[in-house]
């Protein structure tokens, strides 16, 4: 796991699949596509389980507002079936990407050693990226709680 990601520091680039918003069928994209332009990558451990549902929910409630200021993008280590039943279920207006070979959470240092019940298991931290137009990250929240998530996101927004 690289070091923890601070505002300031260059966003390490990716290559992923996308699907939803714009990607009717699964695309591959890359941070350089979308130089230029504001992203929010949000983080998340795993589609449509209660906190993921609400984090992105609230982002769904929020869209309007929020997709006119950055690209908003959700990326879990899920497949990109996986993804399509989460927006479709959920009417999400924006793209998932897709990371089931661990390089975004392992580059974005969000792959970490967690517990449930007395065991540890590796899992993504749930945390968020807003990436300039230059590709540098200007905010960084971690161990976001879903119920904050969209207010933290749109203030960093401006």
């Amino acid at each position: 796991m690289s070091a923890q990601l601070a505002p300031g520091d260059k966003a390490p680039s990716f290559t992923v699949s996308a699907i939803g918003g714009a990607y009717k069928e699964p695309t591959i994209v890359s941070l350089a596509d979308f130089l230029g332009q504001t992203v929010v990558l949000y983080f998340y451990p795993k589609d449509d389980t209660p906190g993921c549902t609400k984090q992105a929910c609230a982002l769904r409630d929020g869209w309007q507002e929020i997709s006119q200021k950055a690209q908003v993008f959700g990326v879990s280590i899920d497949s990109i079936k996986s993804h399509e039943k989460f927006l479709k279920k959920h009417s999400l207006p924006f793209a998932l990407l897709s990371d089931e070979d661990h390089a975004m959470v392992e580059n974005y240092g969000v792959w970490v050693e967690k517990s449930m019940y007395g065991k540890t298991y590796m899992g993504t931290e749930r945390t968020t990226f807003v990436i300039d137009p230059k590709g540098k990250i200007k905010a960084v929240f971690p161990k976001v709680k879903p119920d904050e998530h969209f207010a933290q996101v749109l203030e960093a927004l401006g």
